[in-house]
């Protein structure tokens, strides 16, 4: 990956990290600016992805997927996970550009995929993750939870809350400080070993789901 420089004055600095967003994908590429910590691409999803994502929920109970992939491999490894129809076919193909672009960007030859079906949250506190980069999406449901880095005391993540619960740790000041991404949406959360981006790794966390639903989650890690 190349990675921008950082300036060592700067690197001491107190740490201002902001969120961009926009329709365009191409934001995704403003990772890469140091006061950046989260991208985000407002995509939203066509009506037969989110058709066949329900599907694949109903009918494939507990299904994970998890492999190191190149971006020639990704399609035919879904698909055959998937089931080999019509739903598989959509989910695959939309899957396949996305790590084509994950793959470009960071100028990988392969990643880290997994494509997960959740009835519950696989990460339900705040809490900061320690890889350069990860890209998360959701197809149906909720989506991940973050949080500004204005709007985050550090001091509470992991044992720093002392056990109690985000709503009880100060980790936040007021629920209105709690962001979302939307089902569809493509996001990039820059982690603590970006270079220079240790302190301002992304705080973030799953959703919790009401009662019968269930996600479909990807996420893209470097390999």
């Amino acid at each position: 990956m190349n990675q921008p420089s950082v300036n060592p004055i700067n690197a001491v600095s107190a740490l201002n990290r902001h969120a961009i967003e926009s329709h365009n994908a191409d934001v995704l590429a403003d990772i890469y600016q140091d006061d950046i910590n989260i991208s985000i691409w407002k995509r939203a999803l066509p009506l037969d992805i989110l058709q066949a994502a329900e599907r694949v929920l109903n009918s494939k109970h507990g299904f994970l997927f998890s492999a190191s992939l190149t971006p020639k491999d990704t399609f035919d490894s879904l698909y055959n996970a998937l089931g080999t129809n019509d739903d598989a076919q959509l989910i695959s193909a939309d899957i396949s550009g996305i790590v084509d672009m994950f793959c470009c960007l960071f100028d990988l030859t392969q990643v880290g995929l997994r494509l997960t079906a959740l009835e519950s949250a696989m990460c339900p506190r705040f809490h900061v993750d320690r890889v350069p980069c990860r890209l998360v999406t959701t197809y149906s449901e909720t989506a991940t939870q973050w949080l500004a880095h204005q709007d985050v005391d550090r001091s509470k993540l992991d044992i720093g809350s002392k056990g109690k619960s985000d709503e009880e740790s100060g980790i936040y000041r007021s629920s209105d400080h709690i962001n979302q991404l939307s089902c569809g949406q493509v996001a990039l959360l820059k982690g603590e070993s970006w270079l220079g981006n240790e302190g301002g790794g992304l705080v973030h966390r799953s959703p919790s789901l009401s009662d019968n639903k269930k996600r479909l989650l990807l996420t893209l890690d470097f390999n």
